[in-house]
């Protein structure tokens, strides 16, 4: 019995194949940093400005179908607060992507040019003072010094967080993988 059944459950193996699904490379100088596919999460820009970050549901004719959680807080009738969370499916084609967000663990230059142009701004000010109370403890040096410091933390600030902005550098690329024809 136990012989009949095992080649049963081989035959019946042998014709299960898996479907295949469609995905998306992300290249950098034509090398793939990462694939996307149906169940993985992605986090880009879109050419409209909309910063998505959402599950992707499935990936087919050219086109990503995206579910993106919502938490937020709510009132009760009660008048106290809960955690609300919501979901909102979208759809975009994959040359609607502008950017992809950058992920994982990395040096923040945003938060950093914000705090070197408010260190200059604050020396700015205070040479200011010195200036106007004391002319002669004044430093022209380390006035333009702070004013150095103002500029390359707006610079900083400025070009941080745009995240991997497609076009020259960046790619993405889709792969058919089903044998789907578009309607």
């Amino acid at each position: 019995m136990k012989i009949v059944l095992s080649i049963f459950c081989m035959f019946c193996v042998t014709g299960v194949s898996a479907q295949a699904s469609d995905f998306i490379l992300f290249k950098k100088k034509g090398i793939t940093q990462k694939t996307y596919f149906t169940g993985s999460t992605i986090v880009f820009t879109a050419n409209s400005g909309a910063h998505i970050e959402a599950n992707i549901l499935a990936i087919k004719n050219d086109s990503l179908v995206l579910r993106q959680y919502i938490t937020r807080p709510v009132m009760t009738p009660l008048g106290v607060y809960v955690l609300d969370t919501s979901f909102y499916y979208y759809q975009y084609h994959y040359k609607d992507i502008a950017a992809i967000g950058k992920t994982g663990r990395r040096f923040d230059l945003a938060s950093s040019g914000g705090a070197l142009m408010g260190g200059g701004l604050l020396l700015t000010v205070a040479s200011g003072v010195v200036y106007l109370s004391d002319n002669k403890r004044f430093s022209p040096e380390l006035l333009g010094a702070a004013v150095g410091l103002m500029g390359v933390g707006y610079l900083l600030s400025r070009n941080a967080g745009k995240g991997m902005v497609i076009g020259k550098k960046y790619s993405l690329e889709y792969i058919r993988a089903s044998d789907q024809k578009k309607p």
